[in-house]
């Protein structure tokens, strides 16, 4: 199956409509973890908006994308070098433009953005690792509201929001025979509950990481590198 990077890729120099469309989509979801790395690089709010928001427009209207090779199979590192190369760059050109001057090219929030940056971890962990943790949680919250909408839609709402706590909590989780009291259902029925969605969470997880990597030689490293980039030391 094509994916969203991989179409982009594939589509290279001719700059279709989908491949266009799949990009957009892309550097939507994801601009916030380049927005932290700008910050972290020292620039005051406004001067990270100028600099995203004119990162991008260069990105989707000079087709960066054309200068993408198999050596940046993923989207996640094409997009953090592009941005290092922009802003060695192109700081000038950034900082001419006036916020909101221009026509935007996608709709960034930076009205949360800021509020939602003191919320990151102390300056100790470079703008890289940053980036790389910011990146994780986005993707990982893109899959836990797919996950919820599915149990929506299938009438289990209420179901997901009990068991929720078992896709990252082992030690210290609610015991089964508590929730089985509390859900009305047997213990061995909550336990059959959580393995579906485990499992069905996996399942999202690899099909929002198959739409940042080129090739699905590169999924297993990109799994990797997700939950590393979460794990204690990198905090």
């Amino acid at each position: 199956m094509t994916t969203h990077w991989s179409l982009v890729i594939a589509a290279g120099q001719r700059g279709s409509p989908e491949s266009m469309d799949a990009l957009v989509a892309l550097c939507t979801t994801y601009w916030y973890p380049l927005y932290v790395f700008v910050r972290r690089q020292g620039y005051r709010p406004e001067d990270a908006q100028d600099l995203t928001q004119s990162f991008f427009s260069k990105l989707l209207e000079e087709n960066y994308v054309g200068d993408a090779d198999r050596q940046r199979g993923k989207f996640r590192s094409f997009l953090l070098a592009s941005l290092k190369h922009f802003l060695s760059n192109e700081r000038d050109y950034a900082r001419a433009q006036k916020r909101g001057g221009g026509q935007a090219v996608i709709s960034l929030d930076f009205e949360s953005a800021e509020s939602r940056y003191r919320h990151e971890p102390a300056d100790t962990m470079t703008p890289e690792r940053l980036f790389e943790r910011r990146w994780a949680l986005t993707l990982l919250d893109r899959v836990l509201n797919r996950l919820h909408d599915e149990y929506a839609a299938a009438g289990n709402l209420p179901l997901f929001e009990r068991l929720k706590e078992f896709l990252t909590a082992e030690k210290g989780a609610t015991p089964y025979r508590v929730v089985a009291h509390e859900a009305g259902m047997t213990e061995g029925a909550v336990k059959v509950a959580v393995h579906r969605l485990r499992k069905c969470y996996r399942r999202l997880l690899e099909d929002e990481i198959a739409h940042t990597v080129s090739h699905a030689d590169d999924m297993e490293d990109e799994l990797h590198r997700l939950f590393t980039s979460l794990s204690s030391d990198n905090r």
